[in-house]
């Protein structure tokens, strides 16, 4: 898994971000063609190119990744990439910028396996998990029943709903038993606590009640420049809770009157944006050179006085460095103003 994610950190790296492609004058593999031949010319300061990701979820943008990493400071320096070429009936300006991860490009969690081994094979569940998650890592199942998962945001949470499932199921297997017992069967306090938890995804005294998990990057940019997605009204409340990477959104009715409906549908809302911005958004971190209060004033200064020339730029100020959010060209020119 390490390995994996080291590799992945690498090729980053060596990737840049090419805004202001010509979108739908030509077929797409005959536009990768032209980039490739752009960024391999030694009078762009080019090199060999490993990959050109051509077209992209934004409109104008491509990925193209070197073989090597000086090729991508040596293209960086260039003042002025015009792309030219005799299939194009003018030349266009190109902004290359570097690339840097996704807010939450790659998650580890580990999960307890522990709650489901009086009832199943954890080896056979995990294999069923394997197939289930092919976009997921998985490390080796320890003693304890604990075990390591890596993958992206939305594919780890996927594999959290079909948990919930499993134990969701197990709940009402044990009260069917229960019922034909006449007797309360003796549960470990986690099983019970989990399956408390689960049913309380679905319904609470108050009526119904809906959760999303969202990274802390996402919500903080959602919550700072869509506001009103959290507002809720007279018939939705919504609460959070921040545990350090990760923030839990609760979604539940107001009162009695108000109907199931209107809280899928706030859920929904906030599940499709925060999809939407995991494909565009990017972090840079500031770190501050030296820790004195001088320092770090003349840093939020500096990142202050930018702003109104990066309206889409969410700046995020802690004690060791600023976090800035935004899509991929933005923080990058915003970091190297600052």
């Amino acid at each position: 898994v390490s390995a994996q994610a080291t590799g992945q950190a690498a090729k980053s790296a060596r990737t840049v971000v090419i805004a202001g492609v010509p979108d739908g004058l030509l077929h797409d593999d005959v536009m990768t063609d032209i980039l490739m031949i752009h960024f391999q010319m030694s009078k762009n300061n080019g090199g060999d190119v490993e990959e050109v990701m051509y077209p992209t979820m934004k409109k104008g943008v491509a990925y193209v990744t070197f073989e090597d990493q000086e090729v991508v400071e040596r293209v960086l320096k260039k003042d002025e990439h015009r792309l030219e070429d005799k299939r194009l009936s003018r030349h266009y300006l190109l902004k290359v910028t570097r690339y840097c991860e996704n807010v939450f490009s790659s998650v580890t969690s580990v999960l307890n396996m522990s709650i489901f081994k009086d009832q199943f094979v954890l080896e056979d569940l995990i294999q069923e998990f394997k197939k289930k998650s092919t976009a997921l890592s998985f490390g080796p199942l320890q003693s304890n029943g604990h075990i390591s998962v890596q993958g992206s945001f939305p594919a780890i949470k996927l594999l959290r709903d079909f948990l919930l499932l499993k134990a969701k199921s197990l709940s009402e297997k044990d009260k069917r038993e229960e019922s034909k017992s006449h007797q309360r069967p003796r549960r470990r306090l986690q099983q019970h606590r989990l399956t408390t938890e689960t049913s309380n995804f679905v319904h609470d005294r108050d009526g119904e009640k809906q959760v999303v998990v969202l990274d802390t990057d996402t919500y903080h940019y959602m919550k700072f420049f869509f506001s009103g997605t959290f507002l809720g009204n007279d018939d939705v409340v919504i609460s959070d809770v921040t545990d350090g990477d990760i923030t839990t959104v609760y979604i539940k009715n107001a009162g009695s009157r108000s109907d199931a409906g209107q809280v899928l549908r706030v859920k929904e809302k906030i599940e499709n944006q925060s999809v939407e911005l995991h494909n565009a958004l990017r972090k840079e971190r500031i770190y501050f050179e030296e820790h004195t209060r001088d320092k770090k004033q003349r840093y939020k200064w500096a990142c202050e006085s930018l702003k109104p020339r990066y309206p889409y730029v969410l700046i995020i100020p802690y004690d060791t460095h600023i976090d800035v959010i935004g899509n991929s060209s933005e923080i990058f020119e915003f970091t190297k103003e600052v």
